[in-house]
């Protein structure tokens, strides 16, 4: 008689293990960027468009 192992029961909560890993590196990646102070520029950016460039279509 032979003996035949059944690895499919395990395969399961492997799968469910791996997700929430992915799930948790993903969320701290996330804490962590939101943490980081990105530099704002200070100066008010500002584009002056003269009248004679702009056409009026009706």
């Amino acid at each position: 008689m032979q003996f035949s192992k059944n690895t499919s029961t395990g395969t399961s909560k492997n799968f469910i293990i791996k997700i929430t890993l992915v799930l948790i590196v993903i969320l701290g990646a996330l804490i962590l960027l939101n943490k980081i102070d990105f530099p704002s520029p200070n100066k008010e950016i500002e584009k002056i468009i003269s009248n004679e460039k702009l056409k009026i279509i009706k």
